[in-house]
């Protein structure tokens, strides 16, 4: 049995209480869905910055009564102090994804993104603090890594921050530390590494790779490609970040606390590769892809040419292990693609 199993069975076992920030969101709706499956108490936070209304609807539809009775959602602003507070109110645990995601969006409005990124992120540290909450789990970013060239990216060597958005992850993690040492919170820190997975929104500016991707060639638009596509990425199935999170949050190792961690899968993807994938996963269904090919156009500011997650650490102090590479997580999260993106 793997962790995460034994984990499973113990939550169902002693039900906790959590606090999931971004509730509505592309990672924090699979959060609230999975904890309400194992008859969690589950408090969401969201203001529908980026988030939608529709996603915790799809939660209500995929859990029982009984299991949506567990769920109290809270329409705030992690920008707002009050709001934060009111959440946390008899919480164990904390699992913080609310922020503005998107490199593009931080080069165009980096106030904003510092906003949400920064005064948000400390608002919940201070209310998770006075909250006396077990352990406060944040979101991080891939993109803390910077201009640093080595591969793969282990967590205790970075470089400069690329982007606002990479600014204000990384200023996420020095804060952590900071309340950890002079507050003895317990705080666990997630680099993500391009997760991907039902759910996720393909529409917008901003819109992730894979499902902006998933939705042009189901519905026969152009796709665009930036650069000449042999960029990589450590592509991680939403199924692996969940995993990841729980781990975070329960663990009862003394050495896995106050540290952070890559969230990934551990390999590297091209994106001529992931669209040579995507190709393979749909043709049975829309044989127009056939004659697909991609438009390629210059290289993206700020983008990261290169990245790949060490994950040994993360494995050693937490257990994880990735349930799903990408092809498995493309193949599992196929029908919801096609019935959400046609």
């Amino acid at each position: 049995m793997t962790a995460y199993e034994s984990l499973r069975q113990n939550l169902q076992l002693h039900p906790r209480t959590w606090l999931v920030t971004g509730a509505a969101g592309f990672i924090g709706s699979n959060l609230v869905e999975t904890l309400l499956k194992l008859d969690q108490q589950v408090f969401g936070l969201d203001n529908f910055a980026t988030g939608h209304r529709h996603n915790l609807m799809l939660i209500n539809s995929s859990v029982t009564e009984a299991q949506w009775q567990r769920f109290r959602f809270i329409e705030g602003d992690i920008r707002e102090l009050a709001d934060c507070q009111q959440a946390v109110m008899g919480v164990d645990y904390v699992l913080h994804q609310a922020a503005l995601g998107s490199v593009p969006r931080s080069l165009e409005d980096p106030i904003t993104s510092n906003a949400a990124n920064i005064t948000g992120f400390l608002n919940m540290l201070v209310a998770a603090r006075d909250a006396n909450v077990k352990r406060f789990v944040y979101a991080g970013s891939s993109s803390t890594y910077g201009d640093h060239p080595s591969l793969p990216k282990v967590e205790d060597v970075i470089g400069r921050p690329l982007s606002p958005y990479a600014v204000t992850k990384f200023v996420n993690e020095l804060y952590a530390d900071v309340f950890a040492r002079s507050y003895g919170m317990e705080v666990i820190g997630l680099r993500y590494f391009n997760v991907f997975g039902p759910r996720q929104d393909p529409n917008g500016a901003y819109a992730a790779v894979i499902p902006k991707w998933l939705s042009a060639m189901i519905r026969g638009e152009a796709l665009y490609v930036n650069g000449d596509g042999e960029t990589t990425r450590d592509f991680c199935y939403i199924a692996n970040t969940v995993q990841a999170n729980l781990l975070a949050a329960t663990s009862s190792n003394p050495d896995a606390v106050n540290q952070v961690y890559n969230v990934a899968v551990g390999g590297r993807t091209s994106l001529n590769q992931l669209l040579a994938m995507m190709q393979r996963v749909l043709m049975p269904h829309y044989p127009h892809l056939a004659s697909f090919q991609p438009i390629y156009r210059p290289f993206r500011a700020g983008d990261v040419r290169h990245s790949q997650a060490d994950i040994g650490k993360a494995q050693q102090l937490l257990g994880y292990e990735p349930s799903h590479t990408i092809e498995q997580g493309l193949q599992e999260a196929i029908d919801w693609y096609m019935k959400s993106l046609a």
